[in-house]
């Protein structure tokens, strides 16, 4: 009987880890979604980051209900930052000079026309 009562002593402290760790997470989500909210001016973060500390539960609660559409909406403007800064890195790492290195290749391999190469070119270079 000591062993059943060993492992549901187990599972109740995994499923209370299990819920700590969910509740942590979505705190440090409001509170930084508190941070970067830029329609909020710094009296009302300030308001909101001691609802949330002082009283926890109550106050990421009612910071999800009555911000939760712009949390999503800011978690959707920082992707397409990221995705905007990735596509800017890759772009300013091709160079092209090697791009029209290779379009010359085909040129010459046959495999695209004089017009599409001057197209290409003409993208390339900005013109």
């Amino acid at each position: 009987m000591e062993n059943g009562i060993e492992f549901f002593h187990i599972f109740w402290s995994i499923v209370w880890m299990f819920l700590f760790i969910a509740w942590f997470w979505v705190l440090i989500s409001v509170v930084s979604d508190i941070f970067r909210s830029k329609d909020l001016n710094g009296l009302s973060k300030a308001l909101w980051i001691g609802f949330v500390i002082l009283i926890p539960w109550a106050g990421v609660l009612a910071y999800l209900v009555l911000r939760g559409d712009k949390m999503q909406a800011h978690n959707a403007e920082a992707i397409a930052k990221m995705q905007d800064a990735q596509a800017d890195y890759i772009r300013s790492v091709v160079s092209p000079a090697d791009e029209l290195e290779k379009l010359g290749a085909l040129k010459e391999k046959g495999v695209i026309t004089e017009e599409e190469f001057a197209a290409q070119k003409a993208k390339l270079l900005g013109a």
